[in-house]
């Protein structure tokens, strides 16, 4: 028998089917979001109307029409981000034609195909947990669709209640396939073509304004954890990418040598640091490192102007062990070659940079030192740091030097660079992060996003390169305190409890990083050596995970079995339980064998009064059990009403006796035979 979905079935699959999408939004295409959202509504309210699937003329047309646009949007279906869009849109359109309980089970296990995709874009616990929530909705949709008991007419909560049960009953064996499932060399979530997780962060390029987007995003970049005492604030500068070469308007990076190991350092020169950082997914092979690095971690190599380059694009999260010595002394000197490319400046654009920096350049006689000073001296007199300054034209460096003098790291860095140059001192912008906060619970500095920061480093013969960051000159709130002190953020935002509510977070989620997302074959073999399973291949592992489903399994059956007894049934089940129950304390017990027949036939034998009361009850239950597929409800709750009303009517005084006659006990009996004597 095809059974039609009700209105309430229809809706919980439409809110689970718009859930499952809502987890793709943040990489859908722009215009295919609100055209799933509105086929959605549509169907909706045309079904209340119209009830009836979608005709397959309509629904054919629109499938094509999705085909073409993902691939006019991508160039193709293959590959994540085409094949999810893709995916989405054959999820709304399964909607059109879901009229039946059969239909609903097929779009649902498609939802869970479609939400499990999700997790090839983002693994963070936040994200997880939303994951699971809309996984508890398919689930209650499921149970909503089944028959009995009555599913379709419960309340909604008794579904979703159902749903979170079914959820925590599964976590023993998700736990276990978690652990004993074979890994491949990457982590769990790792995917072919999965090189845009993660967030972009820094890039090889800077302009005016560029870093105002990073310094609003507040979402963590990066974890350091030290082996000794945390540096100073005044050390903490991670260095990322240089970018040597200016066209005046953007600084980008050039293509410099790698070295075959760190570059020579005085010795005595400098505090060495020895640190661990865990470096979220951002698409880019920087890894940031404290300055001088003195070590290159495995899978990494160190370019020319001292940063540390990963082999591969970090698209999950990484750790990487690191030792730097901050302020560090070069035995080497600069090369001709490099000096020119770091005097270098584009032809006819800040002629009154230029102009000044030459003044500084003859007034202080050869001393770079002096020239430095004057520029900071500059910066600090008439320069305010702002999020917002005003917006620059094609010689950015001359407005911002003469006219706006309102501005953020990235303009006091490249300003501060073109002059060193001007003034023939060798200079290159160095972009990364400064600062942190530190989390005591956890042991490890939390960088965020929005501690991006650009600086400056002049080269000085006899000491190398020497880092100056005008930005200090300017707001040294913003080196002492961190970004958040100084950005446009409301100031309920930087409130103490809320920076310690976020920092507790955090702490969450790097756990969640390193136990789950970061669970690879190494962490699989280290976690199982525990456990006495110090060697295993693919084959051991299933047997183990295979040994382990099957007792699993079978305490869960000793338990289902053992209770039994206690199963409630559906509601019919439940009253005629309870009149069975009624009649046992009433002196008429039935045994468990006994069908409704059986019983009323023996409840006759003993008394013809009582049965003849009895019998419409007995027939309207077995032809709502047996008569038909599937109880009314309403038939259901009358015959329910109706069996209460016979108890109170044609056993309650049969009940108070035999509980009086208990509770007299043989005296009871000895009084009656007496009085039956006399």
């Amino acid at each position: 028998m095809t059974r039609v979905l009700d209105r309430a079935q229809f809706a919980l699959l439409a809110v689970a089917v718009a859930a499952t999408i809502a987890t793709h939004l943040g990489h859908l295409p722009a215009w295919l979001a609100p055209v799933l959202a509105l086929a959605i509504g549509l169907r909706v309210a045309w079904r209340r109307r119209h009830p009836g699937a979608v005709r397959a003329a309509l629904r054919l047309p629109l499938a094509a029409a999705l085909l073409v646009a993902v691939i006019g949007e991508y160039g193709n279906v293959f590959g994540r981000d085409p094949g999810s869009a893709f995916g989405c849109g054959l999820l709304a359109l399964k909607l059109l034609e879901a009229e039946t309980a059969r239909d609903a089970r097929v779009a649902l296990a498609f939802c869970a195909f479609v939400l499990m995709s999700a997790l090839l874009f983002d693994q963070s616990l936040a994200f997880s947990l939303l994951v699971a929530t809309v996984l508890w909705l398919q689930v209650a949709a499921l149970n909503r669709l089944e028959p009995a008991p009555l599913a379709g007419r419960q309340p909604l909560w008794r579904s979703l209640a159902l749903a979170a049960r079914l959820g925590v009953a599964a976590l023993p064996l998700a736990l276990v396939a978690f652990v004993l499932v074979p890994r491949l060399a990457t982590p769990l979530w790792g995917a072919p073509g999965s090189d845009g997780v993660g967030r972009t962060g820094l890039t090889d390029r800077m302009a005016p304004g560029q870093f105002s987007e990073l310094m609003l995003d507040d979402s963590p970049a990066m974890r350091v954890a030290f082996d000794g005492a945390l540096p100073p604030v005044s050390a903490q500068y991670f260095r990322a990418i240089v970018l040597s070469d200016f066209d005046g308007t953007t600084w980008t990076r050039s293509l410099s040598g790698l070295r075959q190991g760190p570059r020579p350092i005085a010795a005595g020169s400098g505090q060495h640091h020895a640190y661990r950082v865990t470096l979220e997914a951002n698409r880019q092979r920087w890894l940031p490192a404290l300055e001088v690095p003195v070590s290159v971690p495995d899978g990494a190599l160190l370019a020319g102007d001292d940063t540390l380059i990963a082999n591969q694009p970090v698209t999950q999260p990484r750790e990487y062990r690191v030792a730097s010595i901050a302020g560090g002394r070069d035995t080497e000197s600069l090369p001709d070659y490099m000096r020119r490319r770091l005097l270098r400046l584009p032809a006819g654009f800040g002629p009154r940079a230029r102009a000044l920096a030459q003044q500084w350049h003859s007034r202080a006689g050869g001393d770079d030192e002096a020239v430095v000073r004057e520029a900071l001296a500059l910066f600090r007199s008439s320069f305010s740091y702002t999020l917002e300054p005003p917006l620059l034209g094609r010689d950015s460096v001359d407005e911002f030097l003469f006219d706006t003098r309102a501005g953020f790291c990235e303009h006091y860095a490249s300003a501060f660079v073109f002059l060193m140059r001007a003034a023939g001192i060798p200079a290159r912008v160095v972009t990364g992060y400064q600062g942190g906060w530190w989390s005591g619970a956890g042991g490890y500095l939390l960088v965020r996003q929005s501690d991006a920061h650009a600086w400056a480093e002049i080269w000085r013969d006899g000491s190398g390169w020497q880092r100056v960051d005008p930005t200090a000159a300017v707001a040294p709130q913003r080196i002492d305190l961190g970004a958040r002190q100084v950005n446009d953020a409301p100031r309920w935002s930087q409130a103490d409890w809320l920076r310690t509510l976020r920092n507790h977070v955090d702490l969450v989620n790097r756990w969640w990083t390193q136990a789950v997302v970061q669970f690879d074959t190494l962490r699989q073999r280290a976690l199982l050596s525990e456990f006495g399973i110090a060697h295993h291949e693919y084959g051991d592992l299933l047997l183990w995970l295979a040994a382990v489903l099957a007792l699993l399994m079978t305490l869960a059956t000793l338990w289902v079995l053992r209770g039994e007894h206690a199963r409630t049934g559906d509601a019919l089940d439940r009253m005629w339980r309870r009149l069975r129950r009624d009649l046992a304390r009433a002196g008429i017990a039935s045994q468990a064998c006994e069908g409704p027949s059986t019983l009323w036939q023996r409840v006759d034998g003993l008394d013809a009064e009582l049965a003849r009361s009895l019998r419409p009850l007995v027939e309207a239950y077995a032809h709502l059990r047996y008569g038909m597929p599937v109880p009314d409800p309403g038939a259901v709750a009358r015959l329910s009403l109706n069996a209460r009303q016979w108890t109170r009517q044609h056993l309650q005084r049969r009940i108070l006796m035999r509980g009086l006659r208990r509770m007299l006990g043989p005296s009871a009996k000895h009084n009656t035979r007496l009085r039956g004597r006399s």
